[in-house]
């Protein structure tokens, strides 16, 4: 008998029909019993219900777990924070596979310092047995990178994989690299520097690792002093070099500090069916430590953030507060049971202004550029399309947007341009010009519903294929209310009501000001990343449009002149360049005419003839 896997959801669904509308967790389990996802609900038979009713508005990952569950099983719990709670350690016992699971891969960090003469000061995962010293381990990767990359740059320490140790004889013919030439290192390959002071200087960047530069800076300072006191200006002035690149490095780090002396600042960035979440860790009011998770899309926006933070708590210390680019799922039952987790009062904090906002947006920046990494994309574009995404209450950032501008002269010559952006850059090969056929000169509401109209039909007919055969994820209209609920019906009637579709709103100085929606404008220019976006593509679709409309102009009055016995389009182009318009030419003598390229005396009096013959 053939398997249905058909038979089998129908089933589940009645099972899930009979759950209790209690809260509790439930299981779900493959063919072989093993459990493959755990969830928490407020009421068992709602939530349980919908993954075994229609598809539609299930992400993909959501389908692909659906598609190998074979049965489930539940919990009923007491309140909602006792699922939350008994959630959080299901998932840490059976690490199921469709849960975002954090791998910790980190571990600890050690200093290494290779062996003399001209030792190195580099980061090692793990001790080797290599006649080595080490110092560690560290916890925080972020913190001691940094600190060992200042460290060689402050007592110019070679960082490169050249020969250092030479004996008496170096060569002389080896030339230094660009790290001497702009001060970061000492050049020990050219055996400009002795062992001992090469040795010195190891030791001095040692002192700043363990010490740090609180303990360091009034050491250093005498010894500067006594050195000038002993007249040895060369060492006194070595000292005083050493001492402004720490006080350089600390000021550098004070630019990242924060009046709340413990929390962790998170923010994520979605793009490409991906979830980067960066993680800023305070400690004294200084940025310790980063890290940065990379995870599927599961079940939307606010319950994946639910489910990294309880997750990500679940093996880490808990600050006393953790400020965030927006809200998770439950943020209440979150902070209590983080708040029992750590034995004192945990907050979670979502900023609007201030220093703390400032924070967060960095975090959310670097998250960006990391994820643009791994999907090859840019920092700046994968950023702002995901803030387009949160302002517009998308479920998730537009790949594929395309933008429509109308343009005209006082209702002559109506023409429109498309224009579309991919992954946020402009994609010209997909750009398209439409001349306006149907709706009057001036009704640029009926002209864009003609358009749209028009677009789709062609994706219709070329459906699959690139360019007009793709669909896309969010569509722009240069205009209003006015514009956007001209189009709704042509979307309505093409079956593509969801289709999601804005206005792009001008202020008095013809720039971006807001996003139209049905019924309504969003503001914009609060959103740094998605304004400039938005004012991009509005810029973009502008320039197209009016400049297929000139073209088409400038044609229709070059041909008016090409009807002119002895003129063509050459003579035309140039009549045209020398006078600017039709008017000018009509207006101009016949000597006046004899100044332009390529007219002759018979072609000027011709000219002048057929626009006194039209007065």
């Amino acid at each position: 008998m053939k398997y249905d896997r058909g038979d089998t959801i129908a089933a589940l669904r009645e099972k899930a029909m009979a759950l209790p509308l209690l809260p509790g967790v439930y299981l779900m389990r493959d063919k072989s019993g093993r459990i493959i996802y755990v969830g928490k609900a407020k009421a068992l038979k709602n939530r349980v219900s919908q993954y075994f009713g229609s598809p539609v508005g299930h992400s993909e990952k959501v389908r692909q777990m659906v598609a190998h569950v074979a049965t489930f099983d539940y919990i009923v719990a007491d309140s909602e924070f006792e699922a939350l709670v008994l959630e959080c350690s299901l998932i840490k016992q059976h690490a199921p596979k469709y849960n975002i699971l954090l791998k910790d891969d980190k571990g600890y960090h050690y200093i290494r310092i290779s062996p003399p003469p001209f030792s190195r000061i580099e980061v090692a995962l793990q001790k080797a047995d290599d006649g080595a010293r080490y110092i560690g381990p560290y916890m925080s990767s972020y913190g001691i990178k940094q600190a060992v990359d200042e460290a060689n740059k402050v007592f110019g320490l070679s960082t490169c994989r050249r020969t250092l140790c030479y004996g008496k004889k170096p060569p002389r013919t080896e030339r230094p690299c660009l790290n001497h030439h702009i001060g970061q290192c000492c050049a020990p390959c050219t055996g400009r520097v002795t062992e001992a002071d090469y040795a010195e200087r190891v030791a001095g960047a040692l002192d700043l690792l363990t010490r740090g530069s609180a303990a360091m800076l009034p050491a250093l300072t005498r010894e500067m002093e006594e050195a000038a006191d002993r007249l040895d200006f060369e060492k006194a002035a070595k000292l005083r070099d050493r001492i402004a690149a720490i006080r350089r490095i600390d000021a550098r780090q004070k630019v990242v500090m924060s009046r709340i002396k413990e929390q962790d600042v998170i923010a994520a960035v979605r793009s490409g069916g991906y979830t980067c979440f960066q993680v800023f860790r305070f400690h004294g009011g200084a940025l310790t430590d980063r890290e940065e998770w990379i995870t599927e899309d599961r079940e939307g926006e606010a319950a994946d953030r639910s489910a990294f933070l309880q997750q990500y708590y679940l093996s880490r210390a808990v600050p006393p507060q953790i400020t965030v680019d927006d809200l998770p799922e439950d943020a209440m039952l979150l902070e209590r049971w983080l708040t029992e987790s750590a034995g004192r009062r945990v907050r979670i904090h979502c900023p609007q202004k201030g220093e703390q906002a400032a924070l967060v947006s960095m975090c959310r920046r670097n998250a960006a550029q990391h994820l643009a990494d791994r999907l090859g994309m840019g920092g700046r574009e994968t950023a702002a399309l995901d803030e387009l995404a949160t302002l517009l209450g998308l479920s998730e950032p537009p790949r594929r947007i395309e933008s429509y501008d109308i343009s005209h002269t006082a209702g002559e010559d109506a023409v429109a341009g498309m224009v579309v952006f991919e992954d946020g850059k402009p994609k010209k090969s997909d750009y398209r010009r439409f001349t306006i056929r149907e709706a009057r000169g001036g009704d640029d509401p009926a002209a864009m519903r003609e358009v749209l109209s028009r677009r789709l039909a062609e994706y219709r007919e070329h459906q699959g294929e690139p360019g007009f055969g793709e669909l896309p994820d969010l569509i722009l209209l240069d205009g209003g209310e006015a514009q956007v609920q001209a189009v709704l019906p042509v979307l309505q009637e093409a079956g593509l009501a969801k289709l999601p579709l804005f206005g792009l709103v001008k202020d008095g100085h013809h720039r971006t000001r807001a996003v139209a929606t049905n019924g309504g404008e969003l503001a914009v220019q609060s959103h740094r990343a998605a304004y400039s976006l938005v004012s991009a593509l509005q810029e973009e679709v502008h320039r197209y449009a009016i400049g297929f409309h000139r073209q088409k102009r400038s044609k229709k009055i070059a041909t008016s002149l090409t009807s002119i016995e002895g003129v063509g389009a050459t003579r035309a182009t140039e009549l045209l360049r020398r006078f600017g318009s039709v008017k000018a030419v009509a207006a101009a003598t016949e000597e006046e005419l004899l100044t332009v390229k390529g007219i002759t005396r018979p072609v000027a009096k011709a000219i002048v003839a057929h626009f006194r013959e039209d007065e």
